[in-house]
């Protein structure tokens, strides 16, 4: 398991919208390559989408995956935001976060609802027969994992409750670090040079 704090820094709301594109395609190519992401938005999203969020990649792969965003993220368009606005370039930071010291907290039943789905392999090969698939969902915050990779809707529901209760410690977490000199540092460290992954349009074209 690996897990990214995605932050646009001290930027604009353009930076947000980046942010938000940036989750968007992380979702896609980490599915893509049969590995499973959960988002957790840090404090005080607006109409633009957060300013910071942590992102937990687990499955074979995923340490390789994270490598590959880890960074500066150089997004370059016109303003979504301020029409006429010059400045055509917006960056965010992408650092790799330290592996919780403490297992989390147990769910209370009540507050989770299982959605029971067919899974299937990357591609669609190797479909299972039975709807071993599960979504969990925490009520009270709507965050949402998919376990898939056991074969008993059982182990998987099992998996589930272990995330989601590690998405919300993250959740809980990374509201607290806006507080924190240590975010802040993050923050001040967005380097504004040779970025990792550069994107163009408001198509986020890779370019």
């Amino acid at each position: 398991m690996i897990q990214l704090l995605l932050t646009g820094g001290r930027g604009p709301a353009e930076c947000r919208v980046a942010l938000t594109k940036v989750l968007a395609v992380m979702a896609r190519k980490a599915a893509e390559a049969g590995l499973d992401i959960d988002v957790a938005q840090g404090p005080a999203p607006d109409a633009h989408g957060p300013g910071s969020a942590v992102v937990v990649i687990q499955g074979e792969g995923a340490s390789a995956f994270a490598r590959r965003w880890t960074g500066t993220v150089q997004w370059t368009a016109a303003s979504p935001v301020r029409p006429h606005h010059k400045r055509k370039n917006w960056f965010i930071g992408v650092f790799e976060l330290p592996a919780a010291g403490t297992a989390p907290r147990p769910l209370a039943a009540a507050d989770v609802r299982f959605e029971a789905f067919r899974a299937g392999g990357p591609g669609g090969q190797h479909q299972n027969k039975t709807d071993s698939a599960v979504r969990a969902v925490h009520i009270p915050t709507g965050l949402t994992v998919v376990a898939r990779s056991e074969r008993s809707q059982h182990r998987n529901k099992a998996a589930a409750l272990e995330r989601l209760a590690e998405l919300l410690r993250l959740a809980v977490e990374v509201a607290a670090m806006a507080a924190r000199q240590e975010q802040q540092a993050n923050h001040d460290r967005l380097e504004r040079g040779c970025p990792v992954r550069c994107f163009r349009g408001e198509e986020f074209r890779p370019g």
